[in-house]
């Protein structure tokens, strides 16, 4: 039997670790990446990129939010006084189902049933500037 000596097992174990550590860093983008597709469904509303309200208000910064407190957009009474912080999981929350999470609120489009769907325009929004500074 060969004897390797430690550098052959920490060049090894290096390799590994450098695998192992772009894994999910890679299923992170490929999930925003398939979030942006699905966020087609939300751009005639809503913009992450920069600060701009449109039909709905931006979501730059949603993420750590409370709800209805963008200025300069007029929200509905429900969505005002809902009394909602913005995380990962009430946005997938409301996303299912907008009138039933926030009844009231003027949001229009019925959801995204999917929960796959859910998980990746989350994804994407986080990565397009969607977390609070």
């Amino acid at each position: 039997m060969r004897k390797f000596g430690i550098g052959v097992f920490a060049a090894i174990a290096a390799v590994a670790l450098m695998g192992a550590g772009t894994g999910p860093v890679q299923a992170q983008s490929d999930l925003a990446k398939a979030g942006k597709r699905v966020f087609n469904k939300c751009r005639a509303c809503h913009v992450v990129e920069k600060e701009q309200n449109k039909i709905g208000p931006t979501l730059h910064g949603v993420i750590g939010r409370k709800a209805g407190t963008v200025e300069g957009f007029n929200y509905s009474d429900a969505m005002r006084e809902s009394d909602v912080t913005w995380t990962e999981e009430t946005i997938a929350e409301y996303l299912a189902d907008p009138k039933g999470y926030i009844p009231g609120n003027k949001m229009v489009f019925v959801g995204l049933k999917k929960a796959e769907d859910r998980e990746a325009v989350i994804a994407y929004i986080k990565e397009a500037g969607g977390e609070a500074e």
